[in-house]
Formats: C-alpha cells, structure tokens, sequence
C-alpha cells in the first residue's frame, strides 16, 4: 500500500534588499503620485548644484524632501527654516539610504502669499546689507538738463510724466529708454536701461515710472536685480512705481521714493516760478548777509579806530609830516648853496675861455678831420666794391639755384588747399581741389585719379 506525505508549511519568498526597497518604492509612487503636504521647514541646505534639501516636520512626526534645480529657482521666496509651508509632489524611495522621500515640485507659505513673503525676506536682506541706509542716498539735482525715463512706452505713466514735464519746464530735455514693465524679461530690461544711462552718463537724473496694478503685476521692482543696478547707479533714481499705497523694494533702495509717476516729475522738476522764487530768497538772504557784514566791519573799524595803537599812529604820521617839512626846507637850503657855488665856477670858466684862443686849436682840429674823413672814404669805397663783387657771385649762384629756372625748364609745384607742398600722391584724395605753380602763373586743378 502506498504512504503519502502531506507538506502544510508555506512556500518561503526569499526577497533581496534591493527588491523589497525598489518594490515598495513602486507602491509609494503608484499611490502618492501627486500629494499636498502641510508641515514645517527644518535642517534646510541647498547644495552646490542647486538642488534643495530639507525636513518637513509637525508635532509627531517628519519626512525628507528635495526640490531639485529645476523647480527650485521657479520659487519666488526662499525656504527657510521655521517656515510653515504647503508642499505638493510625489513620494518616493531613495534606494541607496531606504528612506522615503517627498520630490518636491511646488512650495506655498501657509498664511502668506508667496510673493508676499518673498518680498518681505529680500527687504529683510537688502535692509540688512545697508542698501536702504538714507546716507548712500544721493541727493537730486535743482534743475537737471537731461532727465532719463525708463518706463513702457504705451502706458499711461510715461504720458502723465512728459504732460507734467512739459508743463513745469518746457525745454527740458527727455531721454527715453522703453523697457516692458511687467512679465517675464521685465526685470532684466530694467537693468540694462539703468547701466546704459550709467555707462554712457547720458542723464543728470532717473524716473522708473510705471502704474499701479497688483503685487503679481508690479513685481519686476521687486527683483534683487533691479534693487541692485539701482543701487549702483551713480545718478540719482527717483521711483514712481504704482499707486500711493503700493510699495515696492525699488522705492526703499531708490534716493527719492515718490507715490506716483505723476508725483516722480513733479519732484525731479520745479516750476519756472518755483525756481524764480528759490533765485529771489536766495539773492535776498545774500543782501542780508552782505548788509550785515558791512556794519558788523563798520563797527570793528570805529573800535580800531579808538584804539589807543591806532591814535599811536595818528601820532607817528603827524610827527612824520613835521619831520618832512623841515627836509623840504633844509633841502632847498642845499640846493641853493650849491647852485651859488656852481654859478661862481662857471664865471672862472667864462673868463678862461675868453682869455684863450680857440682858432688856431680849431684849424689843426680841422686838417686832422678832413685827413682823417679822405682815409675813411678810401677804405669805405674799397669795403663797397668787395660787397658789390660777393653780392654779384650770391646773385649768380642764387639765380642758378632759384625754383623758378627749374620752372623755366617745364617742371611745375603742386600745393593742396591748405597750401602745403604736395610731395606724394597719398596727401590727396580723388576730388580734392589743387594749385599748380609753373613758371609764370598759378593752376586751379582738381583731382580726378591717382596713381599711388
């Protein structure tokens, strides 16, 4: 008879390390595709690659993320510590470790709008680095001659800032640089607007202009870019973005903030009446100070006046106009003591000449001159003709030397406008006009090719 033998124990599943992980992280994935998770932000650290690592925790529990590159630049906020968030993703395994993990592909602040915080968290920052600091704010000029706009050319802010501009000061000079006010790119045209006034200093101040709208709308004015370019401009910025209430991060970091564009020209540019106000209490406060620095001298030259030095001298120069009278007198007393003197030699002289005789010294005076003039004319005559002979030889070596005998022979001289000597072909250009100088008379030319 045959004996069979029934098994009741279980066949055994053998599973490695590696299927069970990759098999639960199928289960996860397939069952947490696309979740939202509420918790908050610790242990966060965005790595080299861009990539953000962090922990979303609550009282009980907690989970790994990451947002990888790609959907972590798209945040307009930073993830920080502390901060209670609304994630969605998908669950997954990261098989090297066996943890689960949340692929983070969208954050949201819990309580505030996200462009809300980020707005808070770069003013935080801008106002930590000294960038609203009201002693780096340059001051605006009285009456600027060039004025840069950067606003859109099709909206209402730049029709409002040229009717104000025109109104208050008819000849100031506008340079507009159209830029997109809102949407992707805004930001970036802002910049370069501002670094193109900087770098060609084309503009003695700067109006960013642009109408209100939502946080969303004028959110180009809120990017670390612009608050930065703004920031390093060396001529003033003056910010009229938005509406009264609205603020943006380049109305803190600008040097003058105003409510609206409206508001921006009128700051940037008094009336003519303004400034003829501003020129007349100016010229009145200099007469003021003039009036009053000639009676306060007035006052100091009546005390040195009455000082008891200056009576001294007073003193010093009467004694010194006593002292000169009594030069004066004993001076004429001199004179005329040597003039008596002088007329009593010339009488001796008088008479010693009378009792000379002069002919006979005058005719031998007389026969040395004549002698002396025949000798003077001997050698005067001899001296003229050796010139004349050394003048002739110049003369004859001179003509056979002159330009002009080159002339004679057929060859002419060639003077530009300016009148220099044309020497080479390359100091003219085709349709210049020339002189030509031949041996009698001048040419009008002009040049109608070249041979170089």
């Amino acid at each position: 008879m045959t004996q069979f033998t029934l098994n009741l124990a279980p066949e055994r599943k053998i599973w490695s390390v590696s299927e069970l992980t990759t098999r639960i992280r199928e289960l996860l994935e397939k069952q947490f595709r696309d979740i939202w998770v509420e918790g908050e932000i610790s242990n966060s650290r965005e790595a080299q690659s861009g990539h953000l690592y962090f922990t979303l925790k609550d009282a009980r529990a907690q989970v790994r993320c990451v947002c990888f590159k790609n959907q972590h630049r798209l945040l307009k906020f930073r993830p920080e510590d502390g901060l209670h968030v609304t994630v969605r993703g998908s669950v997954g395994v990261y098989e090297p470790r066996g943890e689960y993990q949340i692929y983070v592909e969208h954050i949201e602040p819990v309580g505030l709008g996200a462009l809300q915080l980020a707005f808070e968290q770069l003013k935080k920052r801008l106002e930590a680095e000294g960038l609203f600091d009201p002693a780096r704010k340059k001051p605006l000029p009285m009456l600027p001659r060039r004025i840069g706009l950067i606003t859109s050319p099709r909206g209402a802010a730049v029709r409002d800032v040229l009717r104000i501009l025109r109104r208050r000061f008819p000849n100031v000079h506008v340079l507009l640089f159209p830029v997109r006010v809102q949407g992707e790119g805004a930001a970036e045209e802002v910049v370069t607007a501002l670094k193109f006034f900087n770098r060609k200093q084309l503009a003695d101040v700067l109006i960013l202009a642009r109408g209100g709208g939502s946080l969303e709308d004028l959110w180009a004015f809120n990017e670390e870019i612009v608050a930065r370019a703004i920031a390093a401009s060396s001529i003033p910025v003056v910010s009229g973005v938005g509406h009264e209430t609205d603020f943006t991060i380049a109305d803190f970091v600008a040097d003058v903030r105003a409510s609206t564009p409206s508001a921006a020209a009128e700051i940037v540019v008094r009336t003519r009446q303004e400034f003829d106000r501003h020129l007349k209490q100016v010229l009145e406060q200099m007469t003021q100070r003039v009036r009053y620095l000639l009676l306060e001298y007035r006052h100091r030259l009546q005390e040195l006046g009455a000082h008891p030095g200056f009576q001294r001298l007073r003193d010093f120069v009467r004694d010194y106009r006593q002292l000169t009278d009594e030069l004066t007198n004993r001076l004429g007393l001199a004179l005329q003591t040597r003039l008596e003197r002088a007329r009593r030699r010339f009488t001796v002289a008088q008479t010693r000449i009378v009792s000379f005789d002069l002919r006979g010294r005058i005719a031998a005076f007389r026969m040395r001159l004549e002698q002396r003039a025949g000798d003077l004319r001997v050698r005067a005559e001899r001296m003229l003709v050796a010139k004349r002979q050394r003048l002739e030889r110049l003369t004859v070596q001179l003509d056979e030397r002159s330009p002009l005998r080159v002339l004679e022979r057929g060859y002419a001289i060639v003077y530009d406008v300016a009148g220099n000597v044309v020497r080479a072909a390359a100091q003219v250009a085709t349709g210049d006009e020339i002189r030509v100088q031949v041996a009698r008379g001048r040419l009008r030319a002009e040049v109608t090719g070249k041979d170089e």
